[in-house]
């Protein structure tokens, strides 16, 4: 393995929670799961070049998963599928990944609106952060959240990502340019036995 995959490809983990690479045959579930979630994401997610519907089919999963398994090979993400109790239910990428002095990614996710309110991606993102700093050679991960995104900014608050900067018109979504919030985590920040799970485990108890 050299220096630029490192970290990867690796399952991560906890109890009904797996990370996992995609895989080619992921393609029929990944097309029904986004489909169905067009109303629940379509206002969080850059605007597609298409209908959703047409631009969320089998064909457009294994254009994602080339693209995913390249960016991969050249340790520039790690792309994950997210699994709860063995059944596909979201995705988290740790993506941008730029190594030498920076050491440092972007991570972005969804989930399933029928297993919201699971733990599910805070699970997810703590698994995947906690890698990306012990094994993947990461010391910063950045996740970008809409204002109203209230949800997902209580998943990086909780684990302790703190809000550094309001990014105006950062990206083009459900046909505007939407403002993000910046938040950030190093891994001098994560202080707790365990890591960010840890500290998870640590704030639900």
């Amino acid at each position: 393995m050299t220096d630029e995959r490192m970290g990867w490809p690796v399952v991560l983990t906890d109890g009904p929670v797996t990370l996992r690479p995609y895989k080619r045959g992921d393609a029929k579930a990944w097309s029904r799961m986004r489909r169905a979630n067009e109303n629940w994401l379509a206002k969080w997610e850059p605007t597609p070049l298409g209908s959703w519907y047409d631009t969320h089919n089998p064909a457009a999963f294994r254009a994602l998963y080339r693209d995913l398994a390249k960016s991969a090979k050249i340790g520039a993400a790690m792309p994950f599928a997210v699994c709860y109790e063995g059944a596909f239910v979201g995705q988290l990428t740790v993506g941008n990944i730029v190594r030498r002095a920076f050491r440092s990614a972007y991570a972005g996710y969804w989930v399933d609106q029928g297993h919201a309110g699971l733990g599910i991606t805070p699970t997810a993102l703590a698994l995947a952060v906690d890698h990306g700093f012990a094994n993947g050679g990461l010391h910063r991960v950045e996740v970008n959240i809409q204002p109203d995104n209230k949800p997902s900014q209580r998943v990086v608050e909780k684990l302790g990502f703190r809000r550094e900067a309001l990014h105006e018109r950062y990206l083009y979504i459900d046909g505007g340019w939407r403002d993000h919030i910046g938040y950030a985590v190093t891994i001098e920040d994560v202080v707790e036995p365990g890591g960010l799970l840890g500290r998870l485990k640590g704030s639900a108890s």
